[in-house]
């Protein structure tokens, strides 16, 4: 006579049966991992509350917070505007021409992202006109990051235009994304804060880096209060 055993039941005799390998141990209940995870979640969200905090920010802060602790995160971010200061050697688009590409692209690669613009032989390309002025927006405002810039069919020879802009990122030497025209992006409606997202999702920039945070404030200050009329200006002065 062969008697059914349910594996899940805590039994004396299903405990026998385990402890010789005969049925296999319980599954552990998931409910107390899940718990002790969302705990653990909850405490580091609180131990980072600070994290994207600038040092006016922090400054706000010193009758909320212990000052020991206001204080390590004043020295970390003094230590990343330290670190910004000194890495920002480029500030400007280096305009390459296809025998330094070696040198000035992949070899410079080693030591920091380097961002490549195939421009167009057109004026009348309109993308490549508009990533070239947020190129030297970007190269000025990150100058750890290296921004270059070649005509597409003088860097490779027939090159389509219509190709153009097309943007070569690289870094360690090798190339770490490429986007043909900016059609990945926002196509002619491309803003400098896609661009900045790109080099987030590349890792070329942080998420608590205090030049994104300035942007996103200055773009906040520039947008009219509810409780502010707008005043329009009809000086035609512009125009003479």
């Amino acid at each position: 006579m062969q008697v059914e055993v349910n594996p899940n039941e805590d039994t004396e005799w299903n405990d026998i049966l385990r402890k010789h390998g005969v049925i296999p141990e319980k599954p552990q209940d998931p409910e107390p991992l899940i718990q002790e995870a969302l705990v653990e979640a909850e405490r580091k969200a609180y131990e980072n509350r600070l994290e994207d905090k600038d040092l006016d920010e922090l400054d706000e802060l010193e009758d909320e917070e212990d000052e020991e602790f206001l204080e390590q995160y004043r020295q970390k971010r003094l230590a990343e505007l330290s670190t910004l200061q000194q890495t920002s050697v480029h500030n400007q688009v280096y305009p390459i021409q296809k025998v330094d590409y070696a040198r000035e692209v992949t070899e410079a690669s080693e030591k920091y992202f380097v961002l490549v613009h195939l421009t167009s032989s057109s004026s009348a390309n309109v993308e490549s006109q508009l990533l070239a002025d947020q190129w030297r927006q970007l190269a000025a405002k990150y100058g750890d990051i290296k921004f270059c810039q070649i005509r597409g069919n003088m860097c490779i020879e027939g090159y389509p235009d219509k190709n153009t802009p097309t943007i070569l990122v690289y870094k360690d030497g090798e190339i770490r994304r490429q986007l043909v025209t900016l059609r990945e992006l926002n196509g002619p409606r491309t803003k400098l804060e896609d661009l900045e997202r790109m080099l987030l999702d590349l890792g070329a920039l942080k998420e608590s880096d205090v030049r994104l945070k300035k942007q996103s404030d200055s773009m906040d200050d520039d947008r009219p209060s509810k409780n502010k009329p707008v005043v329009e200006d009809d000086d035609d002065d512009d125009w003479d």
